[in-house]
């Protein structure tokens, strides 16, 4: 034992702890390598998605991603005299009164630590006193600090999120954002968790570069005068030169930032979706079939943070080295040239207590500024997460744009499935017109387009006037919903002349009708809400009057009238919301409606009355149905055979009636 132990000195113990630290090191990489290599092999088919995704979008810290920072900004900070410039301001005032704290604590401390070696109780009481008295106003410098900086990032983000929802809500872009255009996947996930973390990151990094700067220029100052100009300088070359080294080595952790993001997003719809789907899901006794799913989704989310983990311990092991222990080194070596020099002038006459005194006060300073010198360094590696939370909010900016200008990005399909057939139309989305007229539908030459690029019907031309109720049958797949969604201009027109009247005055029923958050009274005039009903002199009992013609009278008072509040997708029956949704019809009169299977689980009886109403208050009705009864309530009928072809022709007693 005893000849063991002489091998055990600090240095040899030294070098076999570095050893340790560096095979595991090696062996953490190793793994991560390992990992990667199985999550490409395992999930090829993400990796490709992803792949489209990580040439598109850089996350690095460039002059892209300043400009990208720079356009951000403008939104958060929209004007030089707004609010959130008054607590920029506060922030930099409270970071240099805090430096100055921090430099008086520095210096008051060091004189207090002088009278305790010398013995002097009258100064150590006054300097103790000194400090006792400064609390409350250092504690209150530190908590005005945190409230600005607080308050900064909700202003940011609530100046952020408004501007994000005027475009997403702007028309039908958020319609189009999940079913026009397929860049973005999540923009749940964009619009909430993502903004938060920018807005956060954005401000932690303003104060955590700020500081640091403030702190350097002061203690250089202070240090100049002290050990000269030498020492500050070496420092100043050692944050340049390790700063550079960094940030080469941390370039991953945006593109990482981008991905993590991407698969939170991926889980967090997989779990919603299991949500809006789970009566259908349970009827299919399909729990073990989604657990799977979520499982996987889970499990990529999770091989990549473990990635991200390993990925930052090694970045972590190298920043604390060079950040924190190399700059405490460097710092050690200029502070003590004037001390260890014996010819140096400043010291000669020095006795020890002075000699001790200036050491600790230009040694402590000298410490803050290599640490300030190390938190800069270290701030490269949340400009690099911020760099791709960055590159996530302008693509999400860029879409928003290119949607309410009326571009979108989708993968054309049908020049891949038919490229041996001749293409009549050049497939350029809103090549086609449209002109508002009121009392006319008319399509003139339009082709039946899909946003991804399938021709439905090449050709399609026919003219509704008011007062007379088209019904449009065909088999599943043969472009009935697709024809309304270019008549409520959700999808592009791909040519032709389109005339109809302006959007209010269309008004779309679907199967299943949507129900909002909020009273009896919303159910019926969504989207109005009460000052809009107030405005156009339409009564409570009028609304009443809409529920008695639709048979739902009742329900005012079983539910506990127009103010009450529901959960009206699940208090009220298939049957109950079909018919709401008519009543709701009745309420904006509209010129023309479109109704999709919309009286589908509402009695034959109840639907006539609801067709010879509309009839009678002048709403003409575009029917997808397929029941017989309703043949009678039509004039014209619109027939699609899912091959391309149509037949738009008058109901007469000789037609054929079809359906069940």
């Amino acid at each position: 034992m005893a000849a063991y132990s002489k091998y055990l000195t600090v240095r040899h113990s030294a070098i076999a702890g570095a050893t340790a630290a560096a095979c595991a090191l090696l062996c953490l990489l190793n793994k991560r390598r390992a990992a990667a290599q199985h999550g490409k092999r395992s999930g090829k088919q993400a990796l490709q998605n992803n792949e489209k995704e990580g040439k598109k979008e850089r996350a690095m810290v460039d002059r892209v991603f300043i400009a990208r920072i720079c356009r951000i900004l403008k939104i958060m900070v929209p004007r030089t005299l707004c609010k959130e410039t008054g607590y920029l301001l506060l922030i930099a005032v409270m970071l240099v009164v805090r430096t100055y704290c921090d430099i008086w604590m520095i210096q008051n401390g060091t004189v207090i630590e002088s009278a305790i070696i010398g013995r002097s109780r009258k100064d150590f009481k006054k300097y103790l006193f000194n400090f006792i008295a400064a609390m409350p106003a250092i504690s209150l410098v530190n908590n005005f600090l945190k409230y600005g900086l607080n308050e900064l990032k909700l202003c940011f983000r609530v100046r952020l999120t408004r501007y994000l929802y005027e475009e997403y809500l702007k028309a039908y872009t958020y319609y189009k954002m999940g079913n026009l255009d397929n860049r973005i996947a999540n923009p749940d996930q964009l619009l909430t968790q993502d903004v938060e973390k920018f807005c956060n990151s954005v401000v932690d990094l303003y104060s955590n570069l700020s500081k640091p700067f403030l702190d350097i220029v002061l203690y250089i100052f202070k240090l100049t005068s002290a050990i000269g100009a030498q020492g500050p300088a070496s420092m100043m070359a050692y944050l340049i030169i390790s700063g550079f080294f960094l940030t080469r080595l941390r370039r991953p952790i945006g593109k990482m930032t981008i991905i993590e993001q991407k698969y939170e997003g991926e889980y967090r719809y997989v779990n919603s979706r299991l949500i809006t789907n789970s009566e259908e899901i349970a009827f299919y006794n399909g729990n073990l079939r989604e657990k799977q799913t979520i499982h996987k989704t889970f499990r990529k989310l999770v091989e990549h943070l473990h990635n991200f983990i390993l990925f930052r311990f090694s970045m972590g092991f190298i920043d604390t080295i060079i950040a924190k222990y190399l700059a405490t080194v460097v710092g050690y070596l200029v502070v003590s040239r004037p001390f260890l020099n014996l010819a140096d002038p400043r010291h000669q006459n020095s006795t020890h207590a002075e000699l001790l005194e200036d050491y600790y006060q230009s040694g402590r300073m000298l410490l803050r500024m290599s640490q300030a010198l190390g938190r800069i360094v270290l701030a490269g590696r949340e400009m690099t997460r911020l760099a791709g939370f960055t590159a996530r909010i302008t693509e999400l900016m860029q879409v928003l744009k290119d949607l309410n200008s009326g571009k979108y990005q989708r993968t054309m399909v049908s020049q891949e499935k038919d490229a041996d057939k001749k293409q009549v139309l050049p497939l350029i989305p809103g090549s086609g017109e449209i002109i508002n007229t009121d009392n006319l539908i008319k399509f003139d030459h339009v082709p039946l387009v899909t946003p991804n690029g399938d021709i439905l019907i090449e050709d399609l031309n026919f003219e509704v006037r008011s007062g007379a109720n088209v019904l449009i049958c065909g088999p599943n797949g043969c472009g009935k919903s697709s024809l309304f969604r270019v008549l409520g201009e959700l999808w592009p027109l791909f040519g032709g002349r389109l005339t109809k009247p302006v959007r209010g005055k269309l008004f779309y029923v679907p199967q299943r009708p949507y129900m909002t958050l909020g009273t009896l009274r919303d159910q019926v005039i969504y989207p109005d809400t009460l000052e809009d009903q107030r405005k156009k002199g339409i009564s409570d009992q009028v609304l009443k009057e809409y529920l008695d013609n639709v048979q739902l009278g009742q329900i005012l008072e079983r539910e506990g009238g127009w103010d009450s509040v529901q959960d009206w997708m699940d208090v009220l029956s298939g049957g109950e919301k079909q018919r709401m949704a008519m009543a709701r019809l009745f309420y904006h009169k509209p010129q023309f409606a479109i109704l999709d299977e919309c009286t589908s689980a509402v009695s034959v009886d109840v639907e006539g009355y609801i067709y010879s109403h509309c009839r009678k208050v002048g709403i003409t009705l575009f029917t997808v149905s397929h029941r017989k009864s309703l043949w009678k309530h039509h004039d014209f009928y619109l027939h699609m055979d899912g091959r391309g072809n149509y037949e738009f022709k008058k109901i007469t007693e000789d037609t054929v009636e079809f359906g069940s």
